[in-house]
């Protein structure tokens, strides 16, 4: 099977090798922080969180979902650290956390030149396919 895909030798190499030496730099809490942003119920938040201070009655005022249904959102994206959460009596008061956010937006960032040389190389096999189909 000479030509078959298992033969052919994979332009993979250095790139895993950088993806397995950054997987092991990860920020610790990565993957909560992307499945707390999964939800568009738990962004909206996050969105309105990011204007400021919130009581969690407030918070939940614009959604069209129950309470304990807010109340699981919250316990997603805070135990993710996305959100401080301070408590008076019944009264819980709400605060963006953005830390997390920016290690995570920082991990993605370092693979920007990756993603970009991909992507180059890409363009340039994609316009090189054009030329040879042109008749002449």
């Amino acid at each position: 099977m000479i030509g078959s895909r298992r033969h052919r030798k994979s332009s993979l190499g250095p790139t895993f090798v950088l993806l397995q030496k950054k997987q092991a730099q990860r920020p610790a809490n990565l993957d909560a922080v992307f499945s707390a942003l999964s939800h568009p119920t738990r962004r909206a938040i996050l969105e309105r969180l990011g204007q400021g201070e919130v009581s969690v009655t407030e918070l939940a005022r614009p959604f069209q979902i129950s309470l304990p249904a807010i109340s699981k959102h919250l316990h997603v994206l805070e135990s993710a650290g996305l959100l401080y959460r301070e408590r008076e009596g019944r009264f819980h008061r709400l605060r963006l956390n953005p830390t997390p956010l920016i290690s995570t937006a920082a991990w993605i960032e370092e693979y920007r030149p990756l993603w970009e040389a991909q992507l180059d190389a890409l363009s340039a096999y994609l316009e090189g396919r054009g030329r040879e189909k042109k008749p002449e």
